[in-house]
């Protein structure tokens, strides 16, 4: 396993039919080349905005070796 997501073939099934779906191919374009028109000031703020939805507690790890 490399850590990777997995997806599903129903998932994989949905994606191509996204792809072939021209109305969507073109929100997807246009949602791209929306999100790609803000500076970094734009995504600092996107950030902070939605700071509250994140879950900001550590997870606990249990290690038994001490490598970095």
């Amino acid at each position: 396993m490399t850590g990777s997501i997995q997806i599903t073939d129903a998932e994989k099934q949905e994606m191509r039919e996204d792809a072939s779906d021209s109305q969507r191919k073109l929100a997807f374009f246009m949602a791209r080349e929306y999100s790609q028109k803000g500076n970094l000031d734009d995504y600092i703020d996107f950030l902070s905005e939605n700071m509250q939805y994140l879950n900001l507690s550590p997870a606990p790890r249990i290690t038994t070796n001490y490598k970095l």
